[in-house]
């Protein structure tokens, strides 16, 4: 049995070695692999789209003042009906139209009196079309003249008369540019994998990024850019 034991040691010897080896070549292939895996590019896809405003907000402002804040109420209550039956006449419908309080303002109030100032009491008073007829909304602005005929002071100056257009069917176009976006981005990686000499690999990460809508210029506000930039990571492979 004495005889046997140095023989054993080394066949036990040589297995060990054997496996240390086994595993250290193991260990190195993994790490090889880790590293390929780690071969990145960061690339961005753009993808842009113009579409067409849906809603219109029109908000048709006038003023009125007078001495008498009981002559200030009849006056305005009698041109927001002006202003009413101006825009039914148009084709609006009664849900399109909404009537808002009139802001009244009393100049004596503030303690001193402008000698200039020949009234007391200024109103502001606001009509609002909102609708899905933005044609005719533009259409309509142009008539806005036959209320100054009836002596309707019209606010056009004023950031708040406006008109608004508004572009709510994100949802439906969605899909498709996110599509698109990828696309393009996929592209550009497929470039630097080329020009790397490498090949583009599976997608590590991806961010669709935030739908930004803007007016494609300021004079056609009736008329939207929507525009995303994804943002994917793809692993590179030899």
């Amino acid at each position: 049995m004495r005889s046997s034991s140095p023989l054993s040691a080394l066949i036990l010897g040589v297995l060990l070695a054997t496996g240390l080896l086994g595993a250290a070549w193991l260990a190195s292939d993994t790490l090889l692999q880790v590293k390929s895996m780690d071969r990145t590019v960061n690339v961005k896809g753009l993808a842009e789209q113009e579409v067409n405003a849906n809603i219109a907000i029109w908000p048709i402002q006038f003023t009125e003042v007078d001495n008498d804040l009981g002559s200030l109420y009849r006056n305005v209550e009698a041109k927001t009906q002006i202003v009413v039956s101006f825009l039914k006449a148009l084709g609006f419908k009664d849900d399109e139209i909404t009537v808002s309080l009139p802001n009244i303002e009393d100049r004596q109030a503030r303690g001193y009196v402008d000698p200039n100032v020949r009234y007391r009491y200024f109103a502001k008073s606001t009509v609002s079309v909102y609708t899905n007829n933005v044609e005719q909304v533009r259409l309509s602005r142009g008539k806005l003249t036959q209320l100054l005929e009836k002596g309707i002071t019209i606010s056009t100056d004023d950031y708040q008369s406006r008109v608004e257009y508004l572009f709510t069917g994100l949802n439906e176009i969605k899909p498709e540019m996110i599509q698109l976006a990828t696309r393009n981005a996929r592209e550009v990686a497929e470039k630097f994998a080329r020009d790397s000499d490498s090949k583009l690999g599976k997608i590590k990460t991806a961010s669709q990024g935030q739908f930004i809508i803007t007016d494609r210029d300021s004079n056609t506000p009736y008329i939207k850019k929507v525009r995303v930039v994804s943002t994917l990571t793809y692993y590179l492979t030899d």
